[in-house]
């Protein structure tokens, strides 16, 4: 089924989108009318997908753990398209999967860098960028996790790091409510990605999938219509949410 959600006006910038679902998002916007610049640190997977979209994408090289590339990144997309990003898709993240007794100081804080911080200096960049440009109608969405909700051993510190997502979103979205910003965050269910591919075709991996609902993994298509309605005009009573795309797992 093919959505259709008028973004024609809109700029975004979506962080982690060199694969999974930020190259899903980027292609989704575009394909809606949006213009869309596409961050993360993998120059040559962006280059192709912004060559695959077309004159409606950009690639900017960042790496969302630093504050001076994230900067540099909305500089980037200004200039590329010459007015303001009004959208942006806080979608960077790794899993930091472990247990958490086995992992160092380092991972874990690595997983928070990325994850959480990274996130929340998006999200403040952006909104910083909004109010100082004129931007009235300024869409903010994170993408947290299931893992939020649920216990998750092996994933301790993502799920924290999502677990806070969810909440500095809130938070974000109270402060920014009379700027006209509204922070929402999606919290997928899990997807078949890069990340998570190989854990899937193992026989604990297949049994995990069977002890769903539904006894399969959602598509990544799942989150198309949220994402969409998030990022348009249609959102403006919308904020402070966090709406939970997981093909009933968590039932």
């Amino acid at each position: 089924m093919t959505l259709s959600v008028d973004l024609s006006g809109r700029t975004a910038l979506i962080t982690g989108a060199s694969s999974g679902l930020g190259a899903r998002f980027g292609r989704i916007l575009a394909a809606n009318g949006a213009r869309v610049a596409l961050g993360a640190r993998r120059k040559d997977r962006l280059d192709a997908l912004a060559q695959e979209i077309g004159d409606n994408a950009s690639a900017i090289t960042m790496d969302v753990a630093r504050e001076a590339d994230i900067i540099a990144g909305f500089d980037a997309a200004e200039a590329a398209f010459d007015r303001p990003v009004d959208t942006v898709i806080a979608n960077a993240g790794i899993d930091g999967a472990g247990m958490i007794t086995a992992m160092s100081e380092e991972d874990i804080e690595h997983t928070l860098a990325i994850n959480l911080k990274g996130a929340m200096l998006t999200a403040r960049e952006g909104a910083k960028r909004m109010m100082t440009q004129g931007v009235t109608k300024g869409r903010i969405v994170m993408v947290a996790s299931i893992t939020a909700f649920e216990p998750s051993p092996g994933l301790v510190a993502y799920a924290a790091s999502k677990a806070g997502v969810v909440q500095a979103a809130r938070s974000m979205a109270r402060e920014w409510a009379r700027a006209g910003i509204c922070v929402n965050t999606i919290s997928p269910g899990y997807i078949r990605t890069a990340i998570n591919d190989a854990w899937f075709d193992t026989e604990p991996g297949r049994k995990q999938i069977a002890r769903f609902p539904k006894r399969r993994l959602m598509g990544e298509e799942g989150l198309d219509g949220p994402l969409l309605f998030l990022c348009s005009d249609a959102a403006e009573f919308v904020t402070g949410s966090n709406f939970v795309l997981d093909d009933g797992q968590t039932l």
